[in-house]
């Protein structure tokens, strides 16, 4: 019986996504997948698009995944929070893979409001239900002091990992 294999899989336009994304793996000695589209969201009219994208729900164009999530037992998926909702490269990500998870977790980093929000339309597009979900603020991650909401992140995605494994075994 093999360890159970999880992907992290992210989008970050400024860099704190990917703190923590990168934060999660090593913890969890996780595969990494980082969301590439082709706008351009630097800057203030990226910026502009960005909020443009998430009012409209418009999934964005986005390069081909290079890992297939129907090969982990658990993908986590990253988002910042655009305007109180899921990021469009990451709403694109999860409306091409739906089919292909077995289970999932959600993180988002946020400047202020809107996580639930932002969970409950990663959870719709998903198809199911996340077995764990962890908002932190973008200046906790940038200052490096999201380590409690982390540790309790990691922490039931381990325990849920360790039944898994066992309902496994027990096949």
């Amino acid at each position: 019986m093999s360890e159970p294999r999880v992907l992290i899989v992210f989008f970050s336009r400024t860099g704190t996504t990917r703190m923590l994304a990168t934060t999660l793996a090593r913890a969890l000695s996780a595969d990494v997948e980082e969301i590439c589209d082709f706008s351009e969201r630097r800057g203030a009219l990226g910026y502009l698009r960005c909020v443009v994208d998430s009012w409209r729900k418009r999934p964005a164009d986005i390069v081909p995944a290079r890992l297939d999530p129907s090969r982990y037992d658990l993908v986590l998926v990253g988002t910042p929070v655009w305007a109180g909702a899921v990021s469009a490269p990451v709403r694109a990500y999860l409306l091409q893979n739906r089919a292909k998870f077995r289970h999932v977790g959600f993180f988002c980093t946020l400047g202020g409001l809107g996580a639930q929000a932002a969970f409950d339309e990663m959870r719709a597009l998903a198809g199911k239900a996340p077995v764990a979900q962890c908002k932190v603020r973008a200046a906790e991650v940038q200052r490096g002091v999201a380590t409690a909401s982390l540790e309790l992140f990691v922490g039931g995605l381990e325990r849920h990992l360790a039944h898994y494994k066992a309902l496994e075994w027990a096949c």
